[in-house]
């Protein structure tokens, strides 16, 4: 017989607590967004897991709307950028201006841009330039940005939902490697079904519209964030997860065809997002441990946007999907 600590107990416990409010998360957020079950999952999942999540889809698929529900449900200071060709990186991180005293000293103070807030919507990233991109890049690693020298510490917990849509190309820059390595799942964000497009129709035209309420405080948030650090993950899904990892990278891949057909693969920020990912979704299906199953339907949101194809991958239509595909194959 195991015997059970009374410390392991409590966090047991406050598991279990947690679970039942993540199930009043989603489903206050599900009262808003339609149809978009997976992409609410998914999306909480990067937020337990302390991460940020990149949305790709279409105009018009409730994105911009997912993250201010979410910013309102899990009582987080939420603010959003447009990003355009001509925005500059003052416009997301903040900029110093000159002030004169009453007795003509002067001196700079640091106004502090929209970054400075618990959930940054950053909307069509994809259409601002390089520059002001790499902006985004300290403060979602590190949590604090650098303004003349100087540091300034974002607030806690600090996550990034940005949106790009992939079906208007001209005009923007793709995200470089390192960004897309920070962002902890690339969701894709399908059109809604028949009968939650037929919901949609109703509610959102009528007299009113649903709001989210909030259910999670950000000390409640946060405090879920460390809980789900404690659920125990069996050796299974560990070595799961290290065999997915390393098998996508073509020079340690047993399969040739991996070799063959991808061009890099995804490096150790992967491994975390699938062990965090798979603690997170567990606790929202309301389970206090991961399994196998649960790597493998992250597999694709953790390694799309880390791994690149060949050009005879292309030319033979080969698809990331397909390779992810095979991949998990070889795991399940």
């Amino acid at each position: 017989m195991i015997s059970i600590s009374k410390s392991d107990k409590q966090v047991l416990d406050q598991l279990e607590s947690m679970a039942e409010k993540l199930t009043e998360v989603r489903n206050a957020v599900g009262n808003v967004i339609f149809g978009q079950d997976e992409v609410i999952n998914l999306t909480l999942t990067a937020i337990l897991g302390g991460g940020h999540a990149l949305l790709v889809g279409a105009p018009g698929l409730a994105k911009t709307k997912l993250a201010i529900t979410l910013g309102t449900v899990l009582g987080l200071d939420e603010k959003r950028i447009q990003f355009t060709p001509d925005l500059m990186p003052a416009d997301i991180l903040g900029t110093e201006v000159m002030e004169e005293s009453e007795t003509g000293r002067r001196k700079f103070r640091f106004i502090k841009g929209p970054v400075f807030c618990q959930l940054l919507m950053a909307d069509e990233i994809n259409r601002a330039s390089p520059r002001t991109q790499s902006a985004l890049l300290q403060a979602m690693q590190e949590h604090h940005i650098t303004v003349a020298g100087e540091r300034h510490d974002l607030p806690r917990p600090f996550h990034v939902l940005a949106t790009q849509n992939p079906i208007e190309q001209e005009g923007t820059y793709p995200l470089p490697e390192a960004q897309l390595d920070r962002f902890m799942l690339e969701v894709d964000v399908p059109y809604p079904d028949l009968e939650a497009e037929r919901r949609m129709l109703f509610s959102t035209t009528g007299g009113d519209e649903p709001e989210a309420p909030s259910v999670l405080s950000t000390d409640e948030l946060m405090l879920a964030q460390r809980l789900i650090r404690l659920i125990p993950v069996g050796e299974s899904v560990a070595d799961a997860i290290l065999e997915l990892v390393r098998s996508a990278r073509p020079d340690e891949a047993a399969d040739d065809f991996i070799k063959q057909h991808v061009s890099w693969g995804p490096g150790p920020r992967a491994t975390q997002a699938l062990m965090l990912g798979a603690r997170a979704r567990a606790l929202l299906d309301g389970r206090l441990s991961p399994s196998v199953d649960d790597v493998i339907a992250l597999a694709k949101p953790v390694l799309q946007h880390r791994m690149a194809i060949t050009f005879a991958a292309r030319a033979d239509g080969v698809t990331l999907d397909s390779l992810v595909d095979r991949l998990t194959a070889s795991i399940g």
